[in-house]
């Protein structure tokens, strides 16, 4: 039996979908169209603005540096990230008073400093207190790392409460302690319903290393604005580098749907077997 959970459109919706579609699409042309006419009335469609993406190799070795740079300040932030998050959410989530009040003074201390302040404090004021200078890869990472980390401990922190309070009891029951609880039966479960808001998080770490270059530290922005004051083309290289961002992103949110859905069929061909494994011992 089917069940319909909406109403099948008639020949006049259809026609109006239809309608709606062609006029949406022709607005789109339009604005397409005036786009074009603009950038070719500015000289923005000059083969010359073109030509180095074309006639330079060095313009690609420039570039690939900077994005090896990206790559690395976000890795290093990413993994040191979501391992901070980790203990300061599970310090958050502890019923003793003198963890989990330091845990949340740490998390909205961080959440509430700007990020490119963090950036310039540590980067700054790091020589002044030790008396030697932090390379500007590591004030990066550290800033990034005490933000994002924070941030990543309240969606730790929303996921383990989302799970139902019957997984605490039934943990308690066996004799598990709290951390174990947290470590072994809340945290697994809670991993599928935060994923898609720790993605977000982590795409916006990545972008937020594009702020290094404040305090010198050539990424791949930076360095898309040093080759632009070489070639005099900044339409065109900040486009370039802005749709190397959008594939990286693109594929990190590719991969978080193909995990999810992993997940979804493992959790899935695990609860069809419960049954047929209950009936066979019967």
């Amino acid at each position: 039996m089917s069940v319909v959970l909406y109403d099948v459109p008639g020949p006049r919706a259809r026609r109006r979908v239809l309608t709606s579609s062609i006029i949406g699409g022709l607005v789109l042309l339009g604005l397409l169209a005036l786009v074009v006419r603009r950038l070719a009335a500015n000289e923005q469609l000059e083969y010359a603005l073109y030509e180095p993406f074309l006639n330079e190799p060095q313009l690609y070795e420039r570039l690939l540096d900077g994005l090896k740079n990206t790559l690395t300040a976000a890795a290093y932030a990413l993994v040191l990230a979501i391992l901070l998050g980790v203990v300061l959410a599970f310090g958050r989530l502890s019923h003793r008073w003198f963890i989990r009040l330091p845990a949340v003074a740490v998390i909205e201390f961080f959440r509430g400093v700007p990020l490119l302040l963090l950036i310039f404090a540590l980067f700054l004021a790091y020589p002044v207190v030790v008396g030697d200078e932090l390379p500007a890869l590591w004030a990066l990472v550290i800033a990034l790392t005490l933000y994002n980390g924070s941030v990543i401990a309240e969606i730790i922190r929303a996921g383990v409460l989302s799970i139902p309070s019957g997984q605490t009891e039934a943990a308690s029951a066996m004799g598990l302690t709290r951390g174990q609880t947290l470590r072994l039966v809340l945290l697994p479960q809670a991993v599928r319903v935060m994923l898609p808001a720790l993605v977000s998080q982590l795409v916006v770490l990545l972008k937020d290393t594009s702020l290094g270059f404040v305090i010198g530290f050539e990424e791949l922005l930076r360095t898309g604005g040093q080759l632009v004051q070489f070639l005099g083309n900044p339409l065109q290289m900040y486009v370039a580098v802005a749709l190397i961002y959008i594939a990286i992103n693109a594929s990190l949110s590719a991969l978080a749907s193909y995990l999810e859905g992993r997940q979804r069929r493992t959790v899935g061909s695990s609860t069809t077997l419960a049954p047929a494994e209950a009936g066979a011992v019967l």
